[in-house]
Formats: structure tokens, C-alpha cells, sequence
């Protein structure tokens, strides 16, 4: 009872918000759909179009209301995600990091959460989750040293986070099952050195840069450990961070293989008639069964995807979704809907015919963007082997 209760009341607080944020990304979109060649000839998302997703509360969609947040419930917020990722997928991959960096931070020490919002909600985070540096343990803190790969929106960061391999007297301390501890760094922007290595097939405008830290002594608040933390706030989300970031980028696919489908169906709707086609692609009933066939794979990503948000939310409110079972349940989700996103893309890149090919279709940059999308660690096809050893221990 208890659940539905808070169920109830995340649902009506978070109906209210996510409609004036969906409100104020209408009103972006024109001006977002528009500028698409700006970002990925500038590699990055410009400041002053951050500045006017801050102002719609994109950045304080996780943050709780303790610390002047909007906490969302899962199902409002990936919504977003995915309304931002059907106009452009650089800035559906921006929401994606600013959403999922503020639930990684509640991990941090609360001196360190305190410091990061204590000049309001809307604060830029962005990081980098393989754990390619070392933390060793000094007199003063640790030491940090490491270079980082992929952490998408450091331009315009204020706070950034990376993972390090913990190691004592230069060798990786070992944890458990044998595994080498790992632990979060977290840290203004100045601190980092920010390297220009992003050129890139796809997601051209997220400014995924390396990030560098070298000989850093790091205070021990400003660390995190991501699998065993307590969160430093209440809150059903922030117990179970690795748990959500699948759903983020499955939530991001299905925007972008939204978007594609639109494109397409606006393509055929001025009357193209492909060369030597016999009639145009709208009246056309190969092109319609195509379509038709396509829609129905977006369809179905997008049921899969509102059914595994659903049973993780509820799971999130309920206390129970900090579980193996679960995080695997919703990768295999994730991995499997990235995937037929990416196939919707190819269909539609391949129905619009010619005209597709060229930078002013935005078909080949859906293209681009959800194959760059789908090489990612949480969506890659080797996570099914996780879902096949569950599925054979439960027969067991």
C-alpha cells in the first residue's frame, strides 16, 4: 500500500513537470531541428542552447526536491529523453548525461552532493563510466591519474566523473569474486584537462572528448563507489544506478528511430516519386508494406519499452529493484530494442531512396546516430549472454 501511495504521488508531481518540460521542448524544436548541422560542425551542443534546456528544467529532471530538483519519476523522464532524442539524437544523447549523471552523483559523500548543487538544481554533469583510471590511496586523499574516453558533454560541464581502478603501491587492489575495486572520482570542471579527440561517425554533436587527470590529490568525499554505495539522499532511484542507464539509451533508440520514421513519412507525403518507379512512393504498395512492416517494429521497441520502464519503476518504489535479476532483465530489454531501433533506421534510410545520402536528409544523421548509439556497453548484443545464463539457472 505503501508503494502505491508513493506511486500515486511521484505519478501526479511528475505529471505536472515532465508536461512543461514536453511544452518547452515544442517550443524548442523548431529552432533545435534547424541548427543540427551547427552541432555536429561544431561538435558539441552551443552553450546558449544549453542555457535554454536548462531553463526547461532538463538538468534538474532527477535532482530531488530537496536540493530544488523536479525527481521525476522514471516513466516522465524517459519520456523526455525521448522527445529530445526524435528532433535531433545529439541532443537526446545531452539529455541522456544530464539525466543519468545526477543520479550517479547521489552516490558521492553528501558533503561532496551538497557542494555540487549548492548553487541551485540545474547543474551540468557529464563523465566517463569505464574505469580505465587508478585511485591510490595517500596521506592527503588519493591520487588520481587517468584518461578517459567518450565523456559526452564535457564542454559544457560544470562537474565531471570518471572510474578508477583502486590500486596499492602501484598494483590493482582486488575485491569481490576477484574482481579489481573500482570507485568514482567526482570534480569540478578546472580540474580536468579536456582533450579534442571527437570525430566521430555519429552523435557528432555531443562533444564526447577524453577527459584527462594526471598526479590529481582528490579529497575522500569526492569519491564513490557505484555497485555498494549508500545513496547520500532518499529517493527510489538512486539505490539502483546501474539499473537505469540501459533504459536510458533504450528510451533514447526509440526517439531517434521515431524521428526517422517521421522523416521518412514527410518524404513521401510531397509526392517523391523515386526514378524509374511507376508511381509516387506514397501511392506505391511496395513502399507501403514497408512502411507498414517498419511501423510496426517502432511499435513494438516502443511497447517493450514502456512495459520494462514500468516493472523497474515499480520495483524502484517498492524498494526491490537493486537486484541482479532485474539488471539483467532490463538490459536484455535495452540491448534488443536498441537493436530493432537501429534496424528502423536502416529500413527508412533505405525506403527514402537517393535523396538519403546527402548531409541535408536527416535520414542518414538518424542513420549515423543510432549505429554510433548502439555500440555502446549497455546495448551491445553480448549482454544477451547475461540474460541466457539467468534464463538456464532458473530452469535449473
Amino acid at each position: 500500500m505503501r508503494a502505491q501511495n508513493q506511486f500515486r504521488e511521484h505519478s501526479l508531481i511528475a505529471r505536472d513537470n515532465s508536461k512543461t518540460i514536453l511544452a518547452g521542448i515544442r517550443e524548442l524544436a523548431p529552432e533545435i531541428a534547424a541548427r543540427a548541422a551547427e552541432f555536429e560542425a561544431e561538435r558539441r551542443i552551443p552553450p546558449d542552447l544549453v542555457e535554454r534546456l536548462k531553463s526547461i528544467g532538463l538538468f534538474r529532471m532527477f535532482v530531488p526536491r530537496s536540493h530544488g530538483g523536479l525527481e521525476l519519476a522514471l516513466p516522465a523522464g524517459l519520456e523526455v529523453i525521448s522527445a529530445l532524442a526524435r528532433i535531433d539524437g545529439s541532443v537526446g544523447w545531452t539529455a541522456i548525461v544530464a539525466s543519468a549523471a545526477s543520479i550517479f552523483v547521489a552516490l558521492a559523500e553528501r558533503e561532496a552532493y551538497d557542494h555540487i548543487y549548492r548553487k541551485g538544481p540545474d547543474v551540468a554533469l557529464c563523465g566517463s563510466a569505464q574505469p580505465v583510471g587508478t585511485a591510490e590511496p595517500v596521506a592527503e586523499g588519493w591520487r588520481i591519474n587517468g584518461r578517459w574516453p567518450l565523456a559526452s558533454g564535457c564542454m559544457h560541464a560544470e562537474w565531471i566523473a570518471g572510474f578508477c581502478v583502486v590500486t596499492a603501491n602501484g598494483k590493482p587492489a582486488i575485491g569481490e569474486q576477484g574482481r579489481p575495486l573500482v570507485r568514482g572520482v567526482v570534480l569540478p570542471v578546472q580540474d580536468w584537462e579536456i582533450e579534442d579527440s571527437w570525430h566521430a561517425a555519429g552523435l557528432k554533436g555531443t562533444g564526447s572528448h577524453h577527459i584527462v587527470l594526471r598526479d590529481t590529490l582528490v579529497a575522500e568525499a569526492n569519491l564513490f563507489d557505484l555497485e555498494h554505495a549508500v545513496p547520500c539522499v532518499p529517493g527510489p532511484l538512486y539505490p539502483a544506478v546501474r539499473h537505469l542507464l540501459p533504459l536510458f539509451h533504450a528510451a533514447f533508440s526509440v526517439g531517434v528511430a521515431e524521428g526517422a520514421l517521421d522523416d521518412l513519412v514527410a518524404l513521401a507525403r510531397t509526392g517523391r516519386q523515386q526514378y524509374q518507379a511507376a508511381t509516387p512512393m506514397q501511392e506505391s504498395e511496395v513502399f507501403q508494406l514497408e512502411l507498414g512492416r517498419t511501423y510496426a517494429d517502432l511499435r513494438a521497441a516502443q511497447a517493450f519499452l514502456q512495459a520494462q520502464v514500468a516493472s523497474h519503476w515499480n520495483h524502484a518504489l517498492a524498494g526491490t529493484l537493486n537486484d541482479e535479476a532485474l539488471l539483467v532483465e532490463g538490459t536484455q530489454a535495452s540491448a534488443w530494442i536498441a537493436s530493432t531501433c537501429v534496424g528502423v533506421a536502416d529500413a527508412c534510410f533505405a525506403l527514402a531512396g537517393s535523396s538519403a545520402v546527402y548531409d541535408t536528409s536527416p535520414l542518414q544523421r538518424r542513420l549515423r546516430d543510432l549505429h554510433v548509439a548502439g555500440q555502446h556497453a549497455h546495448v551491445q548484443q553480448r549482454q544477451y549472454v547475461a540474460g541466457g545464463k539467468l534464463l538456464l539457472a532458473r530452469v535449473a
